[in-house]
């Protein structure tokens, strides 16, 4: 049977003209689209949907997502042109032709919070019910817990999903509830700028100090996790958002990199880098960064670094940025005043790891000859 589908423009290209003159074609990548490839969708493969919520298999639940004629389809068709119509700046939709049942999103992390400027991409299938049911979906997590509601293994608990209770204004509503509504929860009430407090129970009992130190060890935890997302998300890019993922970390390159000397420096409270490339409150009011975060993001900030080269960014002087200035102390050397000088571990450590990520060497000890500098 041939399937009606909604008509959807195709990808459309504008004209820039570039420093030389010359005119080029750009793809303009839409909020929504229908696209046909569906092979590394999590839901292609219905077992899955038993699997991730424990329900049984429904028989001939097939029918109602290629009948035209069925409730389901109508109302997915209608979830269609919502979602054409009313997506944030935030969030990118492809669904299939092929495959009306599955639905895939990305949200970008919003500023202000610790997941700033990252991406965070999840799978959807709608029930063969649907809308008795609200849909299942699946965070594309590279086996990260970057958030209480956001399981390694993909799960997500949210009150709207019926999958984390809730009082009944919050859970699934077949008769008002709608797949915009679940993308725009997910991005306001699950990455958002305090994610330890999501944890049930965390901040209840008194003692605020305490509970804002720990939120802010989360977030710090957070933001590593988000940044060892992008690196998964570089190298295996999910289907028909390969271009995106390319563009955006391009153009987010350094923010992400500026944002991470300043939360590593103490400049700044995590997420709180603004996406112009400046920060609030920078060095009036220091934070203290812990030494487990400055450890892991040392070790991480090489990876990034390169990641987003081989990406095409332009990183400007970032790699001198790690040379950090110079200690000099003066020492007595045999009754002789001499300088000595010593490096920050921390820079030191860094610029190490990059050296070797980039593959540069150290400069030999040798002359260009090979042969040993006359008193050496």
């Amino acid at each position: 049977m041939t399937l009606s589908l909604p008509l959807v423009e195709p990808q459309q290209q504008h004209q820039q003209t570039t420093t030389n003159g010359e005119i080029q074609e750009i793809d303009i990548f839409h909020f929504f689209d229908v696209v046909s490839d569906s092979s590394d969708h999590h839901y292609l493969n219905t077992n899955n949907i038993d699997n991730d919520n424990n329900s049984k298999k429904n028989k001939g639940g097939g029918d109602s997502f290629t009948n035209i004629s069925s409730g389901v389809y109508k109302k997915i068709m209608q979830e269609w042109k919502i979602l054409e119509k009313h997506l944030p700046d935030s969030i990118y939709v492809r669904v299939y032709e092929n495959r009306i049942d599955l639905l895939r999103a990305v949200i970008i992390g919003a500023a202000g919070t610790p997941y700033h400027d990252g991406l965070y991409f999840f799978d959807l299938a709608f029930p063969p019910d649907y809308p008795a049911r609200p849909p299942f979906v699946y965070y594309r997590s590279f086996g990260l817990r970057i958030n209480p509601n956001l399981y390694a293994n993909g799960r997500v608990c949210l009150s709207l999903l019926n999958t984390w209770p809730g009082k009944r204004s919050e859970k699934w509503n077949s008769s008002e509830s709608t797949v915009l509504q679940v993308l725009v929860s997910i991005q306001a009430l699950v990455l958002n700028e305090k994610p330890y407090y999501n944890e049930p129970g965390n901040g209840v009992l008194p003692g605020r100090v305490i509970w804002e130190r720990k939120s802010n060890a989360y977030s710090e935890n957070v933001f590593f996790l988000s940044c060892k997302t992008m690196l998964f998300l570089l190298r295996t890019p999910p289907k028909h958002f390969e271009g995106f993922v390319a563009s955006h970390f391009r153009e987010k390159a350094s923010v992400i990199l500026s944002a991470c000397n300043a939360y590593i420096n103490g400049q700044v409270r995590i997420g709180f880098y603004k996406n112009d490339g400046s920060c609030s409150n920078c060095n009036s009011s220091p934070v203290d960064a812990s030494e487990k975060f400055k450890g892991i993001m040392g070790q991480l900030y090489p990876e990034l670094v390169s990641g987003f080269k081989r990406n095409g960014a332009s990183l400007g002087n970032f790699l001198d940025q790690l040379k950090q200035p110079v200690e000099k102390k003066r020492v007595s050397l045999k009754g002789k005043t001499a300088l000595k000088t010593k490096k920050s571990g921390f820079a030191s450590m860094v610029f190490g790891k990059l050296k070797k990520v980039l593959g540069l060497k150290k400069k030999s000890k040798r002359g260009k000859s090979g042969v040993k500098k006359k008193g050496s």
